[in-house]
């Protein structure tokens, strides 16, 4: 697999991107309170803390998780790994085999239901982790933990099988926003991810996973705006913005919204999957181009603004950039411009700081590795 470093293409030198990388990687995990999200805890382990929310989220766990083994830190991976399981995986109860999507610093749990796009990432990174470093003993039998993980996600939870309460829509091989929930989130389709499973998965399951990775490129394509690019936070199955909702946001391009362009260009950059995704890279570029000032307020998928200012605009700047990964392919002068720009500006573009910094810098390293061609199938 050939994997496109566009720092490098644009005439950055490779020293001044590796010290990038390992300079990001050691603010956020090693910083000072008002940089860190990392902590480590005791002498084998530590959690990824949401600092807006004051809490660790199988969304952040298992992104530290994919940063470690990217970036081939053990270590971390091993700690944040424990305190995951330690706390948060659920050995009873209706969401038995599953992990609580929120828990305190100290491990109390916040709540007792899960995200399904944590358990896509612990089961990415953990299969990774095996390639990479080997499997272990226990908790650290990595693949084994990947395809357990994998197998509750789409057959069983709880005491006993329960019909709705699979985290993938056994019908449509989507997935859900919640087990319980008969929508999803176009920012927790990652092909990318489920090709992956359809080779390293339960053999009765790879069936599945390819038909699921199928399936979400062609739900990627209804649920984002022809014109605009831009998709919502929340979405029915097909493709159209859910009308109601318990998030006031479900129906704008907001927080969650961000991330499908660049899971969009990462599909590309690994699998060359689908002709369709360089040009609706190239489509949410644009737009955020030709918004001028208004970049930073809160659209609906047609590319009308509300008046509220985005609460993650590092975020905006870093995805929009990684876009580029695929927008490049077949781009126009003007576009390839365009393209080229928004790498070199992400690059000089500092890592947010403060309460908001959790998001967009967990946002910023995953665009600043697929730039960098170090975002890579192990």
């Amino acid at each position: 697999m050939n994997y496109r470093n566009l720092f490098a293409e644009i005439g950055i030198p490779q020293a001044a991107i590796d010290r990038k990388i390992a300079e990001t990687f050691a603010t956020m995990f090693y910083g000072s309170e008002e940089e860190r999200i990392y902590h480590p805890v005791g002498d084998d382990m530590g959690y990824i803390e949401d600092t807006g929310n004051i809490d660790a989220r199988t969304e952040g766990m298992s992104y530290g998780m994919m940063m470690c083994v990217q970036l081939d830190k053990k270590e971390e991976f091993d700690r944040i790994w424990k305190w995951s399981v330690t706390y948060m995986y659920m050995t009873e109860g209706r969401h038995a085999g599953y992990f609580a999507w929120s828990c305190k610093p100290d491990g109390t749990p916040n709540a007792h239901g899960p995200a399904p796009d944590g358990e896509e990432y612990f089961a990415a990174a953990l299969l990774m982790a095996s390639a990479r470093w080997g499997d272990g003993d226990g908790i650290f039998a990595y693949s084994e933990w990947a395809r357990k993980i994998l197998r509750d996600c789409i057959h069983r939870n709880g005491d006993g099988e329960k019909p709705g309460m699979t985290m993938w829509d056994e019908t449509n091989h989507l997935i859900k926003f919640v087990p319980e929930t008969p929508f999803t989130d176009a920012s927790y389709h990652l092909p990318h991810f489920y090709e992956i499973f359809a080779e390293r998965s339960d053999p009765g399951d790879r069936a599945f996973w390819k038909e699921a990775a199928r399936a979400s490129r062609e739900y990627l394509r209804l649920a984002c705006n022809s014109e605009t690019g831009l998709c919502t936070d929340y979405g029915n199955y097909d493709g159209t913005p859910l009308a109601r909702s318990f998030n006031p946001h479900a129906g704008l391009h907001y927080s969650d919204s961000y991330r499908t362009v660049y899971n969009i260009a990462l599909d590309w950059s690994w699998n060359r999957a689908d002709d369709w995704q360089p040009g609706e890279c190239r489509r949410v570029q644009r737009f955020f181009e030709n918004a001028g000032e208004k970049w930073s307020l809160v659209p609906h998928p047609d590319g009308t603004f509300t008046d509220e200012e985005a609460m993650h605009p590092v975020a905006i700047k870093s995805t929009k950039a990684a876009a580029s990964l695929a927008a490049v392919d077949g781009a126009n002068p003007e576009e390839r411009a365009l393209a080229e720009r928004l790498v070199r500006e992400f690059f000089e573009m500092p890592l947010r700081t403060g309460k908001r910094r959790y998001y967009d810098n967990c946002l910023y390293l995953f665009s600043l590795l697929m730039l960098a061609g170090e975002y890579r199938v192990y």
